[in-house]
């Protein structure tokens, strides 16, 4: 059942098609997701903006697709999921690096840690304590790193809750269910 109407490039006002033409020259077509956030230039703009934010981080490409992975996992999000493991392989993470990042686990440590912190929120609704701020600490992240952490962990919960309430087609293909 569709929920909301994807607006299509054809259907959509002046300012979306500008949008969608720049989606489409950077990714080579526009996504289900974002033709149903096409139906609000602000939410588009919005999730555009914060993206490009969280792509200026010191975070790297391979930590922010981990993050988004772990992410959709705790939130159960098989749009997300699927779209972060294509974009997790082009960033360079291997299948098994991707099936442990989904589940908050890395052979590095202080990825480990990151995606441990990240799950927490998710979980916690990020009612984090001042344990698991020391935890991050100890591993070597910067106040700086913390903060990127808590806007990319946002910005997926963002795409997270947008899916499953919109439920989008999936166009990519489906990421395997794990337990």
């Amino acid at each position: 059942m569709t929920r909301i109407s994807p607006i299509t490039k054809e259907e959509a006002n002046q300012n979306i098609t500008q949008i969608y033409s720049g989606l489409e020259k950077k990714m080579g077509r526009v996504l289900n997701i974002f033709q149903n956030m096409g139906n609000s230039e602000a939410a588009l703009k919005g999730y555009l903006g914060l993206s490009e934010a969280a792509s200026q981080t010191s975070l790297s490409p391979k930590l922010r697709e981990q993050l988004a992975l772990v992410v959709g996992q705790t939130n159960d999000c098989q749009y997300c999921l699927s779209a972060h493991t294509v974009s997790a392989k082009l960033a360079g993470l291997q299948e098994k690096d991707i099936l442990e990042s989904r589940l908050g686990h890395s052979q590095d440590k202080k990825t480990e840690a990151i995606l441990t912190f990240a799950k927490t929120i998710v979980e916690r609704r990020a009612q984090v304590s001042d344990q698991d701020i020391e935890k991050l600490k100890s591993a070597g992240i910067s106040d700086q790193e913390i903060v990127e952490i808590i806007l990319v962990v946002v910005l997926n919960i963002f795409t997270n809750y947008f899916n499953h309430i919109t439920d989008p087609q999936i166009d990519f293909p489906f990421a395997p269910k794990i337990n």
